[in-house]
């Protein structure tokens, strides 16, 4: 699960490049062996990929023996692609948030899209959150978010779960971002949609606790997430619609993650029991945003040992929760973001070299979710601190743009 790298097809392994580097400079083999104070057979095995070149304080020796960076080394001539700076999409996703304007108001800069037009719109965005292209979609975002609350203004009934869903897809990406704030506003705003309809507001509960449990308001997010459980129990026949029991399930998932970061171990465990119980019927992976069933669970059991200091535990349900193909059929970003989660708990065990491994998988599985969230960069600059670094780590923090401390 978190195995060797693969590399683009144009780049060079680092043994190759390393040898062309030599032979440029005129140095043999032996030569190039005495100036790094290496053997002659090690030399030729790196060279030939059957060593693994992966330590920085190795090749931060052998870069300055070339004459080169250990930039050079790890990268060759391939190019790059940058972390991605969402500055400016994010504040523009504010701007839409602050916006209160209706048709008429003389704020109407183009046509309002069809319902249909823009339930099909909506789709698509909530398909590049489940693939991780947090970039691509908040770009789309600001006129989702207008153009969604234009639409509801004719036919709020009719346009009410659209609108939920686009308030909550805006809340689930910011809560990523570190814009714990502004999620919370639009996952309020989600829940001023709901109406007071349960389903619709266990829906808009999901990234509400979400928020809220950023905010490191732990009591308050399970409060809401029982609560909404509470309310669909009381209507029976949403456990009948499709997807239901997967609601439920991911609303009693939240409520124990947010026990346990809370410090409460005693609600976190018998939520997430109550969880597991019903996800062993169930296995719902659908479109917007649910993603529940025994593996879920099992990566919040994990997370749950973690928050409650047993990391030892949280590693070892982790491992056993991925190794099977059931961790393939989650969505891209659920299997990166734990990924870049579990990476806190190999650090406090103090494996820095697993936690970088996890965040080099969760980087090939979901890149956004690495280059552009602030807990995957502060977990990568713990392990660059940490040392000696693997070169797929090295790497991966070049991109992002992190400094070797």
């Amino acid at each position: 699960m978190t195995g060797p790298v693969r590399r683009h097809g144009n780049e060079p392994p680092i043994g190759r490049r390393m040898a062309e580097l030599r032979a440029r400079r005129g140095m043999s083999q032996q030569v190039f062996a005495d100036r790094i104070r290496k053997s002659k057979s090690w030399v030729d095995k790196v060279e030939r990929g059957v060593r693994a070149l992966d330590r920085l304080s190795v090749i931060e020796t052998v870069a300055g023996a070339l004459g080169v960076t250990p930039d050079v080394l790890l990268a060759g001539n391939a190019p790059r692609e940058p972390a991605p700076d969402t500055g400016g999409d994010v504040d523009r996703v504010r701007a839409a948030l602050a916006r209160y304007d209706m048709p008429g108001s003389g704020n109407d800069d183009r046509p309002t899209p069809s319902l249909a037009k823009l339930d099909n719109q909506v789709g698509y965005a909530w398909t590049a959150y489940r693939h991780g292209h947090h970039p691509q979609l908040l770009r789309l975002l600001p006129d989702l978010l207008v153009d969604s609350r234009r639409v509801c203004h004719p036919q709020p009934r009719e346009a009410a779960d659209l609108l939920i869903r686009v308030y909550r897809l805006a809340a689930q990406v910011l809560v990523k971002l570190g814009e714990a704030d502004l999620a919370w506003l639009a996952a309020d705003r989600a829940m001023g949609a709901a109406g007071g309809d349960p389903w619709r507001g266990a829906l808009a509960t999901v990234p509400l606790a979400q928020a809220l449990r950023a905010l490191r308001r732990g009591p308050l997010a399970t409060t809401a997430a029982v609560d909404a459980v509470h309310q669909l129990d009381l209507t029976p026949s949403h456990l009948r619609r499709p997807g239901g029991p997967g609601v439920t399930g991911t609303l009693l998932i939240e409520a124990a993650l947010a026990a346990a970061v809370s410090g409460d171990a005693t609600a976190a465990g018998e939520l997430i029991e109550r969880a597991a119980r019903l996800a062993d019927d169930t296995n719902c992976y659908d479109a917007d945003g649910i993603a529940f069933g025994p593996i879920p669970v099992d990566l919040a059991r994990a997370l749950i040992a973690m928050w409650s200091g047993d990391h030892q535990l949280a590693v070892t349900r982790h491992r056993s929760a991925t190794s099977g193909n059931a961790w393939h059929l989650l969505p891209a970003e659920h299997r990166a973001a734990h990924l870049i989660d579990i990476a806190h708990a190999h650090l406090d065990l103090g494996d820095a070299g697993a936690a970088g491994r996890a965040l080099v998988t969760a980087d090939r599985i979901a890149p956004a979710e690495t280059r552009i969230r602030p807990a995957a960069r502060e977990a990568l600059t713990s392990v660059l601190r940490a040392g000696p670094t693997a070169a797929d780590v090295v790497r991966l923090a070049s991109i992002i743009g992190l400094a070797q401390r």
